[in-house]
């Protein structure tokens, strides 16, 4: 038992996303999407391992940082972390990054999946092109009925493969109550006000590789892929508030709110 255990867990890591402890393994990646088109979401960034593996994603938010969840970097190291952006490929283009500094929020919990935000520090300065740029942080709070688009390489379908395009599909924000009331009796984890869910139906939404990575309102990232039910089957997708956490970010960035894109 204490094997399966240890499996689960290596595999887990692996593919970049945290398990609730529920009736059924939790997931972020996207399903029900459809090819991004080239150049439409340049603040999307692939962590990958050392091996060259897509694990996780992660948003541009200045020239030294990424915006990612805490259970992709919680564990990791600068050496054991690549950044690549400018590519809606996971197997082709881009530019490669190295990490020089891997902040995970300090309140982060992974049993109840709380304070799930971290930022990294590339080594560099990020080259911006018409590929590559950085998307702001929210000046409001996100509500309910918005209009939400996610981006991500996670699985397609479950169980399933990673694709090599980058995709995207429209969501729709749920409140927090609402969030709770569908997840009552069903997750051990709670929904926080420092989180955000959206749903559409059954077939639609986030999975395995997914996380990390930005969910966007109009041309600000409001949202970090978290946890979910795996894959798409009609309940929400629940995500790090980004307005909660930003100053959090603005601190452990070093910036301000006017230059947070700068």
């Amino acid at each position: 038992m204490s094997k399966l255990f240890i499996l689960l867990g290596l595999f887990c890591l692996s593919n970049g996303f945290i398990l609730p402890q529920f009736y059924d393994s939790p997931s972020p990646r996207i399903v029900g999407g459809e090819n991004a088109p080239v150049g439409s979401a340049p603040h999307q960034a692939s962590l990958r391992s050392i091996f060259g593996s897509h694990f996780c994603g992660g948003s541009i938010i200045s020239k030294r940082w990424i915006l990612t969840a805490a259970h992709c970097t919680v564990g990791q190291s600068t050496f054991t972390i690549k950044v690549v952006v400018g590519t809606n490929s996971l197997t082709s283009g881009g530019e490669k990054y190295s990490v020089e500094k891997i902040i995970v929020h300090e309140d982060y919990d992974g049993g109840e999946i709380i304070n799930d935000v971290s930022v990294v520090k590339v080594s560099t300065d990020i080259e911006f092109t018409d590929l590559v740029q950085p998307i702001q942080l929210p000046k409001t709070d996100t509500a309910e009925g918005a209009v939400l688009t996610l981006t991500g390489w996670g699985r397609t379908s479950y169980p399933g493969s990673l694709p090599d395009r980058l995709q995207v599909i429209s969501l729709i924000a749920l409140s927090v109550n609402q969030c709770q009331q569908i997840y009552k009796g069903i997750v051990s984890s709670n929904v926080y006000d420092t989180q955000i869910c959206s749903l559409t139906k059954s077939g639609e939404g986030a999975c395995h590789g997914d996380s990390g990575g930005p969910l966007v309102e109009g041309d600000k990232v409001v949202g970090i892929v978290s946890w979910g039910v795996p894959c798409a089957r009609g309940y929400p997708d629940v995500y790090t508030r980004v307005y909660s956490f930003k100053d959090w970010i603005l601190s452990k960035t070093n910036m301000t709110d006017e230059s947070i894109i700068n």
